[in-house]
Parts: structure tokens; C-alpha cells; sequence
């Protein structure tokens, strides 16, 4: 049995509405129905190079437990650099299918 994971299309990115890091996690884990749990050593210092390469932008609010937190979301340039990566991995995607069902 294959489980394919579903990349979000174009659109769906820019629908993104900002989000805190837990959030952002709850996410990924959604979007891949599970198959990814990123960890905060992992998940904050990625946001914090995404956020100084101009991908992301962020800022202060409080959180739905009433916690201060830091909410990010993608910015135009992010929008762009999304584009291009998802292009990219669905190229990759479509290689790596073509060559499984070549060996099969």
C-alpha cells in the first residue's frame, strides 16, 4: 500500500492566515495527515531563517489560551519562494513515481 502526501496547491498557501508556532505544527501535521510531527528545536529555528531570508513576517498577539506568542505568516517574496519549492517538489514527485513504476 503507498500513501501519497498531498503538497498544498498554490492557493491554498496564500489562504494561509498568520499562525503561532503550535499552530503552525498542528498544521503540518494536518496537511500531511500525521506523517510529519515537527518538534519546536526544529520547527522555531526554521522560522526564525525563514523570517530573516524575508519569507515570513511575524508579530506579537496573544494566543487562544490567553499566552503572548509570536504569529507568522508568509510574506509576497515567501508566496514566491512556496511557488517555486512546490514546482520543484512536484517535479521530484512525478520523477521518482515514473522510475518505481519503471522497476516494478
Amino acid at each position: 500500500m503507498t500513501t501519497a502526501i498531498q503538497l498544498p496547491r498554490k492557493h491554498e498557501w496564500q489562504e494561509l492566515q498568520p499562525d503561532h508556532g503550535v499552530g503552525i505544527t498542528r498544521r503540518i501535521q494536518q496537511i500531511t495527515r500525521g506523517t510529519f510531527d515537527v518538534k519546536p528545536g526544529s520547527l522555531f529555528p526554521a522560522l526564525h531563517r525563514l523570517e530573516e531570508r524575508g519569507w515570513l513576517a511575524s508579530q506579537w498577539g496573544e494566543s487562544e489560551n490567553r499566552r503572548r506568542a509570536k504569529y507568522y505568516k508568509l510574506t509576497a517574496v515567501g508566496r514566491r519562494e512556496i511557488d517555486a519549492e512546490l514546482t520543484n517538489w512536484q517535479r521530484i514527485v512525478a520523477a521518482i513515481g515514473w522510475a518505481i513504476k519503471a522497476t516494478s
